[in-house]
């Protein structure tokens, strides 16, 4: 099987009609590059160099901003180079993000015409009283026609999330969820929202007018999200934004659930609950040893032990150990007394 290998080319803020409040992307790629199709072209031969492009499955990806929300002519200016690599077999696809608004038959065309396989779109939320006081310039019914467009004319579709936006509420949340998941995407990213520096969210918060996420809610809030949605065979490719030297800088992030580790603490989170969904039945007392693929250790013992910690604390008359084995990927063999329960699925275990 190929390695998959993404070529990132990140235009931030290009083609973007509207000030998110919650957006500089300067920030987060800490990029100040000017993109033309020379840079474009550059990035990939770049990147064509490390490798053996006849063994890997090679993805360029146009990255922030609104990429549909350019002229034609622009659009086709920065995809030529990646259309070439494309030809020429040395890359397998080609991606682009853009805004749910910036969809049409004529973009479309251009899209499917030079070798654009999938498209992602920022939608954040499908509540328009949030969409609106973050300043998207977009609706919830916008998503949906363009999710039908793209579906309609063949593309792979991927949607963006933002738990955590200004007035949201836990049942709005789940409401998205719903309709995300009555839109059939081919995969979903969460990105619970963080406060940068330099945007208007960051005034809201030292106004005190908005208050984000904590660590715990957020991971909470996205492994909710990430269950109800793989649940429905949707894929979640990522939660967290992609640590950065940049996302590090305590002058860049104000506020909000950031962490460099943040897809790891929500597998350790949705761990946790299934072993709990088991403990809190058996109450077990004695050994117990979790067996797991060697992929998953960190995960299922927590960062920095967290989840065993956890388990030593509610459960003292347990001792909770977890080993490395040869069980299926995602999947728990618990041993307790003779027996072995495996769980698969939060609060789903069967002996």
């Amino acid at each position: 099987m190929k390695k998959n290998t993404i070529i990132p080319i990140f235009i931030p803020h290009y083609g973007c009609p509207h000030q998110c409040i919650f957006c500089n992307q300067h920030e987060i790629t800490g990029q100040e590059q000017v993109v033309t199709p020379e840079y474009v072209r550059s990035v990939i031969d770049e990147w064509l160099s490390r490798f053996d492009f006849v063994s890997r499955h090679i993805e360029v990806a146009f990255y922030g901003g609104s990429f549909t929300a350019l002229s034609l002519t622009e659009q086709a200016r920065l995809l030529e180079p990646a259309k070439q690599a494309l030809a020429a077999g040395k890359i397998a696809t080609i991606r682009v993000s853009t805004r749910p608004d910036c969809i049409t038959p004529a973009i479309l065309a251009l899209l499917q015409s030079n070798g654009v396989a999938t498209v992602e779109l920022g939608v954040q939320s499908l509540d328009n009283d949030v969409l609106k006081l973050a300043g998207r310039g977009h609706t919830a019914e916008q998503v949906r026609l363009a999710v039908r467009q793209l579906k309609e004319q063949g593309f792979q579709v991927g949607i963006q999330l933002m738990p955590g936006l200004p007035c949201e509420t836990l049942l709005s949340l789940v409401q998205t969820a719903i309709g995300t998941i009555d839109l059939a995407p081919d995969f979903v990213r969460i990105y619970p929202v963080i406060v940068l520096e330099d945007t208007p969210l960051a005034d809201l918060y030292r106004s005190q007018h908005y208050q984000p996420l904590t660590l715990e809610q957020a991971v909470e809030q996205t492994a909710l999200l990430r269950t109800l949605f793989e649940n429905h065979h949707i894929t979640v490719i990522r939660t967290g934004l992609q640590a950065t030297t940049e996302l590090d800088k305590t002058s860049v992030v104000l506020a909000g659930p950031y962490h460099p580790a943040f897809g790891e603490l929500v597998e350790a989170y949705l761990y946790r609950q299934g072993v709990d969904a088991w403990l809190e039945q058996v109450n077990p007392c004695g050994t117990v040893t979790i067996h797991c693929a060697a992929r998953q250790l960190s995960k299922v013992r927590g960062q920095k032990n967290g989840n065993i910690c956890l388990w030593a604390k509610n459960y003292p008359d347990a001792c909770v150990t977890v080993m490395s084995d040869l069980v299926k990927q995602d999947e728990l063999l618990v041993e307790y007394k003779s027996t072995k329960y495996v769980i698969k699925k939060i609060n789903k275990f069967s002996s």
